[in-house]
């Protein structure tokens, strides 16, 4: 028989900004989270290109006279 694949309980490597972020989903389908979702948003924002702005030129804005 083959060999059965041992679980590891490590937790996987994160983002030195994310060190200590945890994820889990309880019994009745809720997410848990050990970070508030603005920080992650925040990190995410300062991390992370959006595809879809990528090609958009940002508005010219106006000047006061």
């Amino acid at each position: 028989m083959g060999k059965k694949k041992e679980l590891n309980d490590d937790k996987p490597k994160v983002h030195k900004d994310l060190d200590g972020f945890d994820i889990k989903i309880n019994t009745f389908g809720e997410i848990q989270m050990s970070y508030d979702v603005e920080k992650i948003n925040n990190f995410l924002n300062d991390n992370v290109d959006d595809k879809k702005l990528k090609d958009i030129d940002p508005p010219k804005t106006k000047k006061k006279k």
